[in-house]
């Protein structure tokens, strides 16, 4: 599909003709009758649009000045390379000779990377939405062409008179002094709002398409951390496992090769869109081990490990960093040049009774390996997807995985135990993976960007803290030394926004990390810190902390924007005021200024949080739900955060065991924090009180502070899991 429209350009005498959703399938080995300048660029997704017969310029000056010494208005086509839709439309036009000879002979073409430059594809996409769902003006519905050519004022005057509106409609803040709004009641309206859309079937919060939300499922076992006696938390927290549980069981989790794809097309989770996205495996990583610690659940907590298996073993660098995505589309083992989507990972039933013909022992009617997996998967001869979830007839014939029966009930079907099913599907699935290393990969986009390695830093030490695996841990490390080492300019005290896989590993010019990269990368720090309790980690989120404030704060109404405001080739000065696919940079910024406060007592960013969230005042109130992330903060602010102290030695078992009760709880409103006895060390020089506990005999000792209240000291590693779940102890002042 395609999406054009008209807009004041970088300067008020240039405008843009707009498309979104574009791609390209990739370099090809044969002759390329054309080259235009995207084959000088890094992003994967530009080189792939190299070799088209239009004239394309990368986003920059020189694409303006041509637009504005020639008069000639901008065809903006923005996309990102694993794009599904994107290649589609590459197909279909931007390879094409008339089209292209069309756009480059009447525009100045632009090709920009919606992951490089998120900025600006939000500015244009919120242009698109007013100016279609609002108002189109005469002629521009019957023919673009003819209006550009003989009526521009139209547009221009058009363009100038939506811009003003945006400005004024998209504009956040609060008034000076103004309070947040009340959190339960925020929280209640959220939850409320999500159980109305919420599918009780197979769960999820829609019939189809359906995503994963991980920020919607993090908001509902939060809603249920505060509301454990009512109804209407145990019915958020159903709806939370149960959405989790249906997504670990659907064909949207690769049973094979581990991750998850993009989204479901249908209600039941079965048949994905099958690219995999970075943000969406760090995200649903820490919500499925979240549910691990909120159940007690093994399944969670392997999903959880699966899902970093995958990320370790496919979209890791070498440096440490992580890749953006896999591509839905990649060439048929059976060869031809043609991709199709999902042919990595479909399977027909030829192909697996070929694979797994061995007959099981003891299984009923002579049953083959085969047939066991056929049955617990959904695998039929004609294929398990239905005609309608396949518009271009790519999966004709083959199976998505899906586990259609519990392993009990397999085990009981075929006559076998539960123990030689599990072995069974194991030893199936891991032959499967090596058939699947034999097949064309997909298109690996190389990409590393500052935000999506933050939520991963995050993924990998909340779920290595919580498994006490060190290996995990290790990675996150890593990772953080990565984003130190490559996506920070200490000179220019900057986040870089990206850099991609290779020996020099930067982007020329290097684009400035935006709100969302701070942000994100901020938590990762912080959970990092929470997962080693290394000091360094928590100095650098102080330092990018006051960076950020620096260059993004709206000191007077509160909350950030999306990109520099000095950056004059943006348009509008966005606030980012939805969690979606991903969380927005405010609701992150919002929660890590709390945490960061508890951590060095400044209390500017106590307040600086409390002016956020009344900032986003009228979207909390009205619908909450487009903010679930954010709304988990603001019940953080309500709740008060609990400070749990712990005095001892890092390395030491006794610290060890107190850690590992902490991290076996799901404490949504929680800062953890180490002090050894050091009075000069970060901690004990940002909050001096630290400097007055101490360990009781010599042993690690436990303090859990709230409202400038403390616990008396604990060792007991169950007396201190009962302190935290009930709060029932004796307390001394601070």
């Amino acid at each position: 599909y395609e999406i054009k429209t008209f807009k004041e350009g970088p300067d008020a005498s240039s405008s843009v003709f707009m498309s979104m959703a574009s791609g390209g399938e990739g370099p090809s080995s044969s002759p390329q009758r054309h080259t235009n300048r995207l084959a000088k660029e890094r992003s994967p997704y530009l080189l792939q649009h190299a070799h088209n017969p239009v004239d394309w310029y990368p986003w920059g000056q020189e694409a303006f000045d041509k637009a504005k010494n020639e008069d000639k208005p901008i065809f903006l086509s923005v996309g990102y390379s694993t794009c599904h839709w994107c290649h589609v439309m590459e197909r279909e036009s931007f390879e094409d000779e008339e089209i292209g000879k069309i756009l480059s002979d009447n525009f100045v073409c632009i090709k920009l990377d919606r992951e490089e430059r998120p900025d600006v594809d939000k500015v244009y996409m919120t242009f698109v939405q007013v100016f279609f769902w609002l108002w189109t003006p005469p002629g521009l519905k019957k023919n673009i062409g003819e209006t550009l050519l003989y009526h521009p004022y139209i547009l221009q005057s058009s363009g100038e008179r939506i811009l003003e509106a945006l400005k004024k409609g998209t504009a956040v803040a609060a008034n000076p002094g103004e309070s947040p709004p009340l959190a339960p009641d925020v929280a209640n309206r959220c939850f409320q709002q999500l159980a109305h859309s919420y599918e009780e079937e197979y769960g999820g919060f829609r019939d189809a398409p359906k995503f994963p939300t991980p920020v919607n499922l993090m908001f509902l076992m939060s809603y249920w951390s505060v509301n454990r006696s009512t109804s209407e938390g145990v019915e958020a927290l159903q709806m939370a496992l149960h959405t989790l549980r249906m997504m670990a069981l659907g064909g949207i989790h690769d049973h094979v090769a581990q991750g998850f794809h993009r989204y479901s097309t249908d209600s039941s989770w079965h048949v994905p869109h099958f690219e995999k996205m970075l943000y969406d495996q760090a995200q649903l990583a820490v919500a499925y081990i979240t549910a691990s610690q909120v159940s007690g659940e093994q399944l969670f907590a392997d999903v959880a490990k699966d899902i970093l298996l995958y990320v370790t073993r496919d979209l890791s660098d070498k440096s440490g960093g992580f890749y953006s995505a896999e591509d839905a589309d990649s060439v048929p083992a059976s060869g031809g040049p043609e991709k199709r989507e999902g042919a990595f990972c479909v399977w027909t039933a030829t192909e697996v009774r070929e694979l797994l013909p061995d007959v099981v022992e003891g299984a009923t009617g002579s049953a083959t390996q085969a047939d066991i997996f056929m049955h617990h998967y959904g695998v039929k001869v004609q294929g398990n997807v239905a005609p309608e979830q396949d518009p271009h007839g790519e999966l004709q014939g083959q199976n998505v995985l899906i586990v259609r029966y519990s392993v009990e009930l397999t085990a009981a079907h075929f006559g076998i135990s539960v123990e030689k099913v599990n072995e069974l599907l194991a030893s199936a699935r891991g032959k499967m993976a090596e058939v699947r290393k034999s097949r064309p990969r997909p298109h690996l986009d190389t990409k590393m960007l500052g935000s999506w390695n933050g939520l991963m830093l995050s993924a990998y030490a909340r779920v290595g803290a919580v498994l006490g695996d060190k290996a995990l841990l290790e990675r996150a490390a890593q990772a953080g030394n990565f984003l130190k080492e490559h996506l920070w300019d200490a000179e220019q005290q900057t986040i870089l926004r990206s850099c991609y896989r290779g020996d020099e590993m930067e982007v020329s010019p290097p684009i400035s990390g935006f709100l969302d990269d701070y942000a994100f990368i901020i938590c990762g720090l912080l959970d990092l810190y929470e997962a080693t309790l290394q000091t360094e980690w928590l100095q650098w989120a102080e330092e990018l902390q006051l960076r950020q404030d620096e260059l993004f704060l709206d000191d007077q109404g509160g909350g950030y924007f999306s990109s520099d405001p000095s950056d004059n080739t943006v348009l509008l000065q966005l606030k980012e005021d939805q969690d979606g696919a991903e969380p927005s940079g405010n609701s992150v910024s919002a929660s890590n200024l709390l945490r960061l406060s508890h951590y060095t007592g400044r209390q500017e960013w106590l307040q600086r949080s409390q002016q956020l969230l009344a900032a986003f005042t009228d979207r909390l109130t009205r619908v909450p739900i487009a903010l679930p992330e954010m709304v988990r903060t603001l019940m953080a602010q309500h709740y008060t955060l609990k400070q749990i102290v712990i005095c001892g030695q890092r390395d030491a078992p006794d610290t060890a065991s107190l850690l590992a009760t902490i991290n076996s709880l799901f404490l949504p409103h929680k800062v953890l924090m180490l002090t050894d006895g050091d009075a000069d060390s970060f901690l004990c020089q940002r909050l001096p009180v630290l400097s007055s506990m101490s360990q009781q005999d010599g042993v690690a000792t436990a303090y859990v502070c709230q409202d400038f209240t403390c616990s008396l000291p604990v060792t007991d590693p169950q007396e201190l899991r009962r302190l935290l779940l009930d709060g029932t102890t004796e307390t001394q002042a601070e």
